[in-house]
Parts: C-alpha cells; sequence; structure tokens
C-alpha cells in the first residue's frame, strides 16, 4: 500500500518528478501503465480524503448543535450538571491518554535495550520520485504507531535519514520526540561494530527466515516500487559482506494477487512473530486477506509497496497513524 497524496490541483505545489516527460521517457511501456495507473490512485484518494474530512467537519458541526440544544431545553440546574459531567469525562479521557502515553514511553525505552533490532534502509530516496518517498514516510510513521502499541515492542532504526526523507520526516507531529535511532550514516557505519549480526531481509535471498535470533539485526529496504529495479537489495548486501534472508511466506500461503508487501507490513509481520513465535498467524493477521490465495508454496517479495496503497488497510487502523507525538 501506499501513502501517497496528490497535488489536489494547488498551482504552487512541486512538481512531481514523474510527470516529466524525461523520467517517463525512461520507463517502459509497462512501467508507464503503472505509473499513470498509480496517479489516477492518487487522484481518486485526494478526492476521497477530501470528502472524509467534509463529512467530519459536518458531523462535528452536527454535534455541536445537538448539544446547544439540549443545554438550551433543560432548567439551569439540569444544565448545570451536563455541563460539569461532560468536563469530568474529558478529564478522565485525558487522565486516560496521559496513562497510555507514559506505559508507551516505558515500553519503547525499555526496548532500546532489550528489543529486536530492525532497521529501516533509507539510502534509496535517489531512485524514487516526490510521491513515492511521500508514501515511504507515510510507511515509516505507520511503522511507528504499530511498534508503539506492542506490548513487547522491537527497537527500530532509520538509517540513511537524510535529504528530502529526512526533510518529509522532520514535517511529522512529533517525530523529533520518536523513541527511535535516526541515523544519517549508513547501518554500515552506524553498526560497524555488529557488521556479524547484520541481516539483510529481500525476497531474492536463498535463505528462509525460520526464527528471529534477538542478537541479529534484521534491515528491511526502504524502497517503494521496487519493480524498477530488481535484485537491488540483495546485490547490495552481497557487495557489503552482510548475511540475508527472507521471508518464509510461501511456506504458508499463495499470494493471490500483487506479490509485493510494503515496509509496514513487513514490519508488522516480525512484530507478530515477536509476539506469537508463529509465523502462519503473523502472515494471515497481516497480509490483506484479498492478497492471500490456497495455501501453497509461492514466493513473495519483502519490504516495497505496490500502487494499490493504502487499499491494503482498514481506514480505521490507519488513521491512528496520526497518533505520533509521545
Amino acid at each position: 500500500m501506499e501513502g501517497t497524496e496528490g497535488n489536489n490541483g494547488d498551482a504552487n505545489a512541486p512538481e512531481n518528478p514523474s510527470n516529466s516527460p524525461s523520467i517517463q521517457q525512461q520507463l517502459s511501456k509497462n512501467a508507464q501503465k503503472k505509473l499513470l495507473k498509480q496517479q489516477r490512485y492518487e487522484a481518486k484518494k485526494a478526492e476521497k480524503k477530501a470528502f472524509i474530512k467534509e463529512q467530519k467537519k459536518k458531523e462535528a458541526e452536527r454535534k455541536r448543535k445537538e448539544w446547544e440544544e439540549t443545554l438550551a431545553s433543560v432548567p439551569e440546574e439540569e444544565r448545570s450538571k451536563l455541563i460539569e459531567s461532560r468536563r469530568e469525562l474529558r478529564r478522565e479521557r485525558m487522565e486516560q491518554r496521559s496513562q497510555e502515553k507514559e506505559e508507551k514511553i516505558g515500553r519503547l525505552t525499555r526496548a532500546k535495550e532489550v528489543g529486536q533490532n530492525i532497521v529501516i534502509d533509507l539510502e534509496f530516496a535517489h531512485l524514487m520520485t516526490e510521491n513515492e518517498i511521500h508514501s515511504l514516510v507515510q510507511q515509516v510513521m505507520y511503522c511507528y504507531a504499530v511498534n508503539g502499541r506492542c506490548a513487547n515492542p522491537g527497537h527500530l532504526w532509520l538509517t540513511g535519514c537524510s535529504g528530502e526523507i529526512e526533510t518529509q520526516l522532520q514535517r511529522l507531529p512529533g517525530f523529533d520526540k520518536w523513541i527511535i535511532e535516526k541515523e544519517s550514516q549508513s547501518y554500515i557505519e552506524a553498526l560497524q561494530d555488529q557488521k556479524e549480526n547484520l541481516v539483510y531481509l529481500t525476497a531474492d535471498s536463498e535463505t528462509v527466515l525460520d526464527e528471529l535470533d534477538p542478537k541479529k539485526v534484521y534491515i528491511i529496504g526502504g524502497l517503494v516500487d521496487r519493480n524498477r529495479w530488481k535484485g537491488i537489495t540483495m546485490k547490495k548486501a552481497e557487495e557489503q559482506g552482510i548475511e540475508t534472508a527472507k521471508l518464509p511466506i510461501g511456506n504458508y500461503l499463495k499470494m493471490s494477487s500483487s506479490q509485493v508487501l510494503t515496509v509496514n507490513q513487513v514490519i508488522e509481520i516480525l512484530l507478530k512473530f515477536l509476539e506469537t513465535r508463529d509465523w502462519k498467524a503473523s502472515f494471515f493477521q497481516v497480509i490483506p486477506q484479498r492478497k492471500r490465495g490456497e495455501v501453497e508454496p509461492e514466493e513473495c517479495k519483502e519490504g516495497n509497496s505496490d500502487e494499490q496503497g493504502e487499499k491494503d488497510e482498514p481506514f480505521e487502523k490507519r488513521k491512528k497513524c496520526i497518533e505520533m507525538s509521545i
């Protein structure tokens, strides 16, 4: 899924590099068709977002009027009781949120010491369009949200965090307070004393991941639309002399449509496995049903995005991503 946003017709919005003739001429006919499909999806998604925003606005206005009418229809004494009751409910909600926030901070702080280390490799920005970078940033945001809700979260790293990706990440509410490692260096430099423990997760590996080793550091390639760059993560790992592995998806299910998983789906699968120690349960809880076919061996690619974007995630689940600030 992607989290890309269209420009909504804003004349002052930066031009999408993928719309330029020079970029399109470099793409094959098949890639151009996929690009047009993605652009249509982004336009439709922008319309849907605007519609939902307007509906929320109308609902808020309806509730406000309903509250005012309720207050106007009761005696002064009962009106005071209603107002005080509402204030008390708000105080309780604020206290609950504050407690949940403290508990989340405690879990993520503890994960720095004992949690499974998981790296998102952000060194592929130069291969992506602006919209694809935006999509990746949305996925990173979702990764942090999901990890924060886990009873036993992992410890997330962002390496190669610089340039346009860093700029977009800095715009996220509360990003500066995230309990996460942010490195402008590559993982090879940032974790040079642990090179023997680095494992790049790539579908091109011949090694199937059976278990998660707490001593290992698992790396996921932050690359949207890897179809243009087949084998790039495997080649990178081989050149760096580090281990590779792939998720054992083919042992448990067959993908019925797109065989591409997003970065956040891969991380959520890893987190589910840490919780359940059950690969099959982890895959079936995370991979959308529309993508699952019969339980037959089939290879599946990890850590990348398809054109269908956030269709893979229910709206109510996705909207929790905005609750980032801690």
